[in-house]
C-alpha cells in the first residue's frame, strides 16, 4: 500500500505509518490474536488449527483497519497529518498493549491521541456504543496455594486436608464484594480454576486456586487485594493449613477521555446516523489491554454492533463467527474518525 511498516514492538506488533503534510498525529489500534478455543463452526473459513480460533473477532478488527489503511493510502487528500496503524498482539491475557508501550510505541510513533474498536455481540449491527469515561473493567488475577499435610483419605486425622480450607475460601471470596465493599462498587471475584490431588484415596499436600477480580476503581482494587489475602490466610490457619497468595494487577480499567470520546461519537454518527450511536451505556466487566495505551495517551474505545438478523454468539464462544457484514461499517468509522480529526472544518455537516 506504500505505507511505511515497522515490525517487532511487543515482540510481534506491527505499526504502519502514513503521512500527508502537517497536521495531527493519531493512532488507530487493532488487536490480532486468537484464543485457545476449539472452533465448532462448520464454515469454510473455520480454523484449521485444532484448539485455536478467532473467538473474539480480532481477525475482523485487523481486516477493518487494513481496509481503512488501504483507502487512506489511495486518498491522501482525505486527511492532513500522520496516521499510525497499530496492529497489536497478545491482547488476550498477555498484555501485548503494555508490551508495545514499554517498547517505546509512542516515543517512536508520537500520537496526539489513540483509538480502539471492538465488535460487540448484543448490540445490533450498524450501531455503536461509546462512553465519556469507563468502558471496560480492570483485570487482576490471583493464585492461592493452600498448603496442608498429605495423608491417606481413610485417615484424615493424620494429616491436614487442604480441601477443607479451599472449599471455605471459594465461598468466602464471594463475601468480599457482597459484605466488605459498598453495593455501589462494581466488583466481581471469580474462581476459575482449582488444581489438586492425583489419587482417589490420597489427601494431597496442597491445592491451588486461581481466579480473577474485576472492578473500575484503583482504591477498590487495593481493598479487594487486602481482603482476599487476609481471608485466605485466616481460613487456612483456622484449619491448621497455610495459604500463600500471588495477586497480580494485569490490566487497568479502559477509560475514555472526554474530548476524544466526543470525537469518536461524532465519527460514529457520521458513519451510521445520529440515532444509532449509544452513549452512557453500562460498562463491561470484561477487560481490555488497550487500557495501557489510554494510560499513555488520551483516546477512546468504542463498541461496534455485531448482531445481524440472528444474534451473534458471545465472544469467546466456540460458535462465535465474526459478522463479515460489519466490515465496511468498521472501516468507514475509521475513515470518518481520521477525516474528522484532521479535516474537521470540512465535516461540520456530514452526510
Amino acid at each position: 500500500m506504500g505505507i511505511d511498516v515497522h515490525r517487532g514492538l511487543g515482540r510481534t506488533g506491527v505499526v504502519g505509518t502514513l503521512k500527508n503534510g502537517k497536521g495531527p498525529s493519531i493512532g488507530l489500534r487493532a488487536d490480532m490474536d486468537a484464543l485457545p478455543v476449539h472452533e465448532l463452526n462448520a464454515v469454510p473459513h473455520a480454523s484449521t488449527r485444532p484448539g485455536v480460533m478467532h473467538a473474539c473477532g480480532h481477525d475482523g478488527h485487523t481486516a477493518m483497519l487494513l481496509g481503512a489503511a488501504h483507502h487512506l493510502s489511495q486518498n491522501k487528500s482525505a486527511f492532513n497529518g500522520t496516521v499510525h496503524f497499530i496492529f497489536q498482539p497478545a491482547e488476550e491475557n498477555e498484555g501485548g498493549g503494555r508490551a508495545m508501550v514499554q517498547d517505546g510505541l509512542f516515543e517512536r510513533f508520537p500520537c496526539d491521541s489513540v483509538y480502539g474498536m471492538h465488535n460487540w455481540p448484543g448490540l445490533p449491527a450498524g450501531e455503536f456504543a461509546v462512553n465519556l469515561g469507563p468502558m471496560m473493567a480492570a483485570l487482576d488475577t490471583f493464585e492461592i496455594t493452600v498448603q496442608g499435610k498429605g495423608c491417606h483419605a481413610a485417615m484424615p486425622e493424620r494429616g491436614v486436608d487442604p480441601f477443607i480450607s479451599v472449599a471455605q475460601i471459594v465461598l468466602g471470596l464471594q463475601t468480599i464484594p457482597s459484605r466488605m465493599l459498598s453495593a455501589m462498587d462494581s466488583v466481581i471475584v471469580s474462581v476459575t480454576q482449582i488444581h489438586g490431588g492425583d489419587a482417589w484415596n490420597v489427601i494431597p499436600d496442597s491445592v491451588m486456586i486461581r481466579g480473577t477480580v474485576r472492578c473500575f476503581d484503583p482504591a477498590v482494587q487495593d481493598q479487594v487485594e487486602l481482603a482476599l489475602k487476609s481471608m485466605c490466610q485466616s481460613i487456612a490457619s483456622a484449619h491448621r493449613a497455610e495459604a500463600t497468595v500471588d495477586y497480580e494487577r494485569r490490566y487497568p480499567a479502559t477509560i475514555n477521555s472526554a474530548a476524544e470520546a466526543e470525537s469518536a461519537i461524532a465519527a460514529a454518527k457520521a458513519t451510521t446516523g445520529v440515532t444509532r450511536v449509544l452513549t452512557g451505556v453500562r460498562p463491561s466487566m470484561a477487560s481490555e489491554d488497550f487500557a495501557f495505551m489510554l494510560q499513555a495517551k488520551p483516546g477512546a474505545y468504542v463498541w461496534m454492533g455485531a448482531d445481524g438478523a440472528t444474534p451473534c454468539p458471545a465472544l469467546h464462544n466456540p460458535h462465535y463467527d465474526f459478522n463479515d457484514d460489519t466490515l465496511a461499517t468498521g472501516a468507514s468509522y475509521w475513515l470518518s474518525l481520521v477525516e474528522r480529526l484532521t479535516l474537521s472544518p470540512a465535516l461540520d455537516n456530514p452526510t
